[in-house]
């Protein structure tokens, strides 16, 4: 593609994106930095009941919660005496495609159709894309999706290839390309341009909104089966939008808990580097993704994103490559579920957390999905070993991303580290304030960076002062 040709797509992308969701993002805005982010969601203009009887005629949601009862009493073998909380498991892979990403393409395919758009378009790793196609497909819609799966080498990872198998399977027309920016930059705006079809960005207000069903039910589930709501709700964490969506759907059922999210650490390896991207084992999931998403949403493409995870997150941990596929080996064989393995990061939490817990305490883990030849946690260590990985069984202090995959040797092994969120908030300011050179802020913007970063106004203002900021009196 010509400099020029680029040019021309991007210098309208404000116009393209308007006609592809029909969404004016500027009637948002009540300032350079502030911006009415409830108003922007109820964009969706659909009420929770609404949206559930949306999802059941296209078969998405209702999925189980189960107790893992095997897990729980190996757990609780491990643990000190009166500890060991019981872990319960939101199974996702009961949705069409396999994974919660159902619910997230439920609401943007469904607005297409209302709207009389002849098609969609979405970019994505795997899941997302499937669950786009099958909803699209239900919906008698055409799908276009467009995949990240190679390096310049061409080798693709085995996880995005399967999904777009899958895609195709579902009738959708499936666009591959190599690892970078160009995908969301060029591609798919020009693919919008072109065609007129609908953008199910997975950071619309409609995506999140789907995501919110999870939650509810989740409260629903934990109430009959244990007679009151979880104490912590982990979830896993790649871009934002599943934490976004889960929290606030476990907010509007009167959830009080914990709401926690979990990324699988691959410390500096870029998401989009072409030249570490055959040395990672996950393709989503992971602090990649994790940490941009909560100091810098809106790098996506969309104007305003509707996925602010850091609103909603009450703490974050990191675990490590070699113990969620521990994780999914323990899932496998102790409770006969072949999930994951990138849907069992939440459960590799669980396991550590639990320990630290009361035996009458309950933690609930929002994801799992469904797994495959290509997306089997053993198809994921043969890539890995076959680009340089060394996998080995270890101590976690010893995984280095990229370099090695180190499985536990007892689920005793498995360690949670905590993740500073200050130091993303000091992040979120730094990015989103003072490079930006705002060096006065405004009351109203004090009070919309309280509620953007979880935290309260005078904390806020401690955050700015510390950073040379001036604030309003």
């Amino acid at each position: 593609m010509s400099n020029q040709a680029v040019s021309e797509i991007t210098g309208k992308n404000k116009d393209i994106l308007f006609h592809s969701v029909n969404i004016n993002y500027d009637e948002f805005k009540t300032g350079r930095l502030a911006w009415d982010y409830e108003a922007f969601m109820n964009i969706v203009g659909l009420s929770m009941d609404e949206i559930r009887s949306i999802a059941a005629d296209v078969y998405v949601g209702n999925t189980p919660l189960v107790e893992l009862h095997n897990i729980n009493r190996l757990v609780r073998s491990i643990s000190e005496p009166g500890k060991g909380a019981r872990i319960f498991l939101k199974d996702e892979a009961n949705n069409p495609t396999g994974s919660f990403k159902d619910r997230r393409a439920l609401l943007p395919v469904y607005e297409a159709k209302r709207a009389g758009y002849p098609g969609v378009i979405a970019s994505t790793s795997g899941n997302y894309g499937a669950a786009v196609a099958s909803q699209a497909a239900r919906r008698g819609l055409k799908a276009i999706i467009c995949q990240e799966v190679y390096d310049d080498a061409g080798n693709g990872q085995p996880e995005s290839l399967e999904k777009g198998r899958a895609c195709e399977a579902y009738g959708a027309e499936v666009q591959q390309y190599t690892v970078g920016p160009e995908v969301f930059t060029y591609v798919i705006l020009k693919l919008l341009d072109d065609l007129g079809y609908f953008s199910a960005s997975l950071y619309l207000p409609f995506s999140i909104a789907g995501i919110e069903t999870i939650g509810v039910e989740i409260m629903e589930q934990a109430e009959a089966m244990a007679g009151r709501q979880p104490d912590v709700v982990l979830v896993t964490h790649a871009g934002g939008g599943n934490f976004t969506g889960a929290a606030r759907g476990l907010r509007k059922a009167g959830y009080t808990g914990k709401t926690v999210g979990v990324s699988v650490n691959l410390a500096d390896l870029d998401s989009h580097d072409d030249a570490v991207f055959a040395r990672k084992s996950f393709s989503t999931g992971h602090t990649g993704y994790g940490f941009p998403s909560l100091y810098n949403p809106e790098s996506v493409d969309v104007p305003l994103n509707a996925a602010r995870p850091l609103r909603y997150m009450d703490e974050f941990y990191t675990v490590t490559q070699g113990e969620v596929y521990y994780a999914t080996e323990l899932l496998n064989q102790l409770e006969g579920l072949q999930r994951g393995p990138a849907g069992n990061t939440g459960l590799a939490a669980a396991i550590s957390l639990a320990r630290e817990m009361d035996a009458d305490q309950i933690i609930v883990v929002e994801e799992s999905e469904y797994t495959g030849a290509g997306k089997a946690h053993t198809a994921q260590l043969t890539f890995a070993e076959d680009h340089g990985v060394e996998v080995r069984i270890g101590a976690h202090e010893e995984e280095i991303p990229g370099t090695n995959i180190i499985i536990p040797a007892s689920p005793a092994d498995i360690k949670t580290v905590p993740v500073d969120l200050d130091k993303m908030r000091r992040r979120y300011v730094e990015l989103n304030v003072k490079e930006k050179g705002y060096d006065h802020l405004t009351a109203e913007e004090i009070k919309y960076l309280s509620e953007e970063m979880n935290i309260d106004a005078a904390a806020v203002r401690s955050m700015l002062d510390n950073a040379g900021i001036t604030v309003a009196s």
